[in-house]
């Protein structure tokens, strides 16, 4: 099965992929893993506006709304 990488904004609602890279420094990482986001993890989209507003995310069984801004840095990998 072939698999292609996107930014965590691109995913449709109630689509799911594995985090494989986060485009950020130290500080970037560290505030991603506080809320258990990190590499090799699964993350669902649960909502966002397109362009705007913060993105809902599941990883585990927490719900957690991220900045648009951050939703791009981070980079999923999804079946194609």
């Amino acid at each position: 099965m072939s698999t292609k990488k996107v930014s965590l904004n691109k995913l449709k609602q109630g689509e799911t992929g594995t985090v494989v890279r986060l485009i950020g420094g130290h500080s970037f990482k560290s505030k991603l893993d506080a809320l258990g986001i990190r590499e090799g993890k699964k993350i669902t989209k649960i909502g966002g506006m397109i362009m705007k507003g913060p993105v809902t995310v599941k990883v585990g069984n927490t719900r957690i709304a991220i900045g648009n801004g951050m939703a791009d840095k981070i980079i999923v990998e999804i079946p194609e």
